[in-house]
């Protein structure tokens, strides 16, 4: 029987690639919006809704709005809750990253208890819910973060939209272990990357490249950790936890991690002279002075800048199967895209 998946956040930059391989590999898909009217607005939805015509519809429904998401999950096999604000710069962290992060996750997977149908819901989370400065690490006294460890320094004055992440994640986890009719399996991405289907919208990681390629730190770079993951894998892991029988747990997503000055020095070669890119580290004094103009706290640089960072990807791989593209490729696919959708000059 032809298997149907209820995909929420469908129209951001992880959902729409999750959309597109569940089409691709024959699904049908039920797309949760906020405003249908937003279909022939955003060409991917255009392109899709005439391509896919018999194999994707589409649903409003309010992540804020307890029952919205009831009469989907009830036409459903699965869930792939993808839906969730990632942003970098905000003015009411509650109201903007919090609430819509906790009660999204409440309100469809209360759904998917509803259901007499659905059988797993695949959650994106993050890696801000394994961990939230980088010297946790350090002070964990381990090698690497895994699975095993959930972010417990984020609040909501500090690092905010880690801590949405993480107490989403867990109230995800606490719904889930009351039931026994859908198993839950997560994915958490390092710093996404790549190119989009639905343009720079307001995801932080093109406001991360553009910031990066229009030289904002062009006279130097704060010595900040990130692991990265290419767009593409990270929904094929979703694709992969949904097939996979075995799957289950957390999942962390990282193909490699480098500071912002590598970073750089990676897409330098592989655009000789194009960008402002910096061309040396920030000392973290300096940043613990003027961090403020570039948004950053003196208790984030404190307790990030300089701080190493090692996240184990081994169970995406193991487990799920991943197979990672290349972090050139990543870089070079994304900023190509940006360049030819005039994101950047």
């Amino acid at each position: 029987m032809e298997k149907t998946i209820l995909v929420t956040g469908g129209t951001g930059y992880i959902g729409a690639w999750v959309v597109k391989k569940l089409l691709d590999k024959g699904y049908k898909v039920i797309l949760t919006l906020r405003n249908k009217s937003k279909i022939q607005s955003l060409v991917f939805l255009k392109e899709i809704s005439e391509k896919f015509a018999e194999k994707i519809e589409f649903v409003e429904a309010d992540l804020l709005k307890e029952g919205d998401f009831d009469e989907p999950a009830s036409r459903s096999d699965a869930i792939i809750h993808v839906a969730s604000p990632f942003k970098l710069t905000f003015k009411d962290p509650v109201a903007e990253l919090i609430n819509p992060a906790v009660k999204g996750t409440q309100n469809v997977l209360n759904a998917a208890n509803k259901s007499e149908r659905v059988k797993k819901v695949v959650l994106t989370s993050s890696v801000a819910a394994v961990h939230g400065d980088n010297k946790d690490m350090t002070e964990l006294g381990i090698e690497e973060f895994t699975e095993e460890n959930f972010n417990q320094t984020s609040s909501v004055k500090h690092q905010p939209y880690s801590f949405s992440k993480v107490t989403a994640e867990k109230e995800a986890w606490k719904i889930a272990e009351q039931q026994d009719k859908w198993k839950l399996v997560v994915i958490n991405p390092s710093f996404v990357m790549g190119p989009s289907l639905v343009g720079a919208t307001n995801s932080g990681s093109f406001s991360f490249m553009t910031d990066l390629l229009s030289g904002k730190y062009s006279m130097a770079a704060p010595e900040l950790y990130f692991g990265f993951v290419d767009v593409r894998d990270v929904a094929e892991a979703h694709i992969l936890a949904l097939e996979n029988d075995d799957a289950d747990g957390r999942h962390i997503l990282s193909v490699g991690v480098m500071n912002i000055k590598q970073l750089s020095d990676l897409i330098e070669k592989l655009y000789p002279n194009r960008f402002k890119l910096p061309k040396a580290k920030a000392p973290k004094f300096l940043l613990l002075m003027i961090g403020w103009s570039f948004g950053l706290t003196t208790k984030f640089v404190s307790r990030n800048i300089g701080w190493p960072l090692k996240l184990s990807n081994k169970k995406s791989i193991e487990k799920l199967g991943l197979k990672y593209a290349p972090t050139e490729k990543i870089f070079k696919d994304m900023i190509d895209y940006m360049i030819e959708n005039k994101i950047i000059n």
